[in-house]
């Protein structure tokens, strides 16, 4: 008999931490997770789902114009916002009401509540005022959208959390950041016809990527209508009657319906009462946790991007099965951080895996880079001035590949194939002897057989 209502307590049903508690009720542990927002978490409710459903709006443009190429009429066209925000809508709830049956059926008891953790074994419900004990505590609330509260204006701006909810579709749009969000965004409002501009603080957008592959990017999205501002920050936002006045501190103004700021995201812990009670953060307020995910509080474990570790959804998923069977099912799991595909659903989209060449010429004394630019064969009929970028680097002396990198149509799902092969420790003769698939784009992957450049260490440096 247990002295607690319950074994685990969850505070937050995104992805990490609604497949947490569902995997730790079916070995059999009373559950309970809270929520105070929609059940799905950011990503499926206001970040990856309802982004990529924007992302797949905003390229219908291109592809009324390509389809001349290939005999097509295209008639007038045209595009109505509220259409593609009342569509997503719909199907955000579909995904929403999956998430919440999905814990009823697993046994997990919902609460659509605050949660605040009030001791190691405590979590007070704000909705009905009054304390729970759960044996662990796992906490998976993720992350925010983080805003210079400093910066004059900024009450003006609107951040991922508002733009699916836009009630009008702007016709012209300063974004600020170079990271994920801004950089898809760019490409979302470009497509669906707006003025685009993205103001960077870098010299170059979505630092952490292939130098080339941030280039090739850059200038690919560039043809596509993005102007871009670097090594600029805002000064001041003003609301005028004809909309937003951004000023930045090279001097230049810019004028906008919106302004989306895509600055960064910064840990979800506020007004947790984790530090109450002792739970160890970190510079940037992240809650710190061991390869088990578990904080200095015994009782109390951590997943996700409150953790920021590597913030993507499947590795919270990751995190939180791996949670669920080392707590509960007896099956210890330590969940590998390394060689993690992603991509960026930029325009053109971007698929990655393994170290960038900068991370690969840092760490390995003699690196071979393969790389491709090529115009896509949808490019060949439509006349469009489009190319894609592929990259692979390999350790010279193991043959072993380090990293590949894709820039253009399919590339994320390139990348999660990727994956395997890079994860299983593949080198390059093992690309090689794989036959080809053709006519596609993903076959000069297999296909490049000479090094388009051969880095090596200077021995004596």
């Amino acid at each position: 008999m247990t002295d607690f209502d319950y074994d685990l307590f969850v505070i937050g049903a995104g992805s990490g931490g609604v497949r947490a508690a569902r995997i730790a009720a079916g070995y059999g542990a009373k559950v309970a997770i809270a929520e105070e927002h929609r059940v799905g978490g950011t990503c499926v409710i206001r970040g990856c789902v309802p982004k990529k459903l924007m992302v797949y709006a905003s390229q219908f443009s291109e592809a009324f114009e390509d389809a001349e190429g290939f005999g097509w009429s295209v008639g007038e066209t045209s595009f109505d916002w509220s259409r593609l925000i009342a569509a997503k809508d719909r199907e955000i709830d579909r995904l929403n009401a999956i998430y919440i049956r999905n814990l009823t059926n697993s046994g997990v008891e919902l609460f659509q509540s605050r949660a605040v953790v009030e001791g190691p074994h405590e979590v007070r419900l704000s909705a009905e005022d009054r304390v729970v004990t759960a044996r662990l505590i796992l906490v998976a609330t993720g992350g925010t959208p983080w805003l210079d509260t400093e910066l004059k204006g900024i009450e003006h701006v609107i951040t991922s959390n508002e733009v699916f909810y836009l009630k009008d579709m702007p016709k012209r749009v300063v974004i600020a950041g170079g990271g994920y969000i801004a950089v898809e965004f760019a490409g979302i409002f470009a497509g669906l016809g707006a003025d685009t501009t993205l103001v960077y603080r870098g010299s170059e957008i979505l630092r952490g990527f292939d130098g080339e592959v941030r280039t090739f990017v850059r200038t690919e999205m560039e043809k596509r209508g993005v102007k871009f501002v670097f090594n600029d920050v805002f000064t001041a936002i003003d609301k005028g009657p004809d909309g937003l006045t951004a000023t930045l501190r090279g001097g230049t103004t810019l004028e906008a319906d919106q302004i989306l700021f895509a600055t960064g995201r910064r840990p979800a812990v506020e007004g947790l009462g984790l530090e109450a009670v002792g739970v160890e953060m970190d510079a940037v307020g992240a809650v710190k946790v061991n390869h088990e995910s578990r904080t200095n509080v015994p009782s109390i474990y951590a997943i996700g991007d409150v953790t920021n570790r590597v913030n993507l959804t499947p590795v919270a998923i990751r995190e939180g099965h791996g949670f669920a069977d080392t707590v509960f099912g007896g099956k210890p799991v330590h969940v590998d951080h390394t060689l993690i595909p992603t991509a960026v659903f930029s325009q053109p989209e971007i698929g990655t895996v393994g170290l960038t060449q900068e991370e690969a010429v840092a760490a390995f004394d003699e690196v071979d880079v393969y790389r491709s630019s090529f115009r896509p064969m949808l490019a060949t009929l439509s006349g469009r001035d489009e190319r894609m970028f592929m990259k692979i680097l390999v350790d010279a002396e193991t043959d072993k590949v380090l990293g590949v990198h894709v820039a253009g149509h399919g590339a994320g799902e390139m990348a999660q194939l990727l994956g395997i092969a890079v994860k299983m420790g593949a080198t390059k003769a093992d690309f090689d002897r794989t036959v080809a698939v053709h006519p596609t784009a993903a076959e000069e992957l297999v296909t490049m057989r000479t090094p388009s450049e051969r880095l090596r260490r200077d021995a004596a440096a």
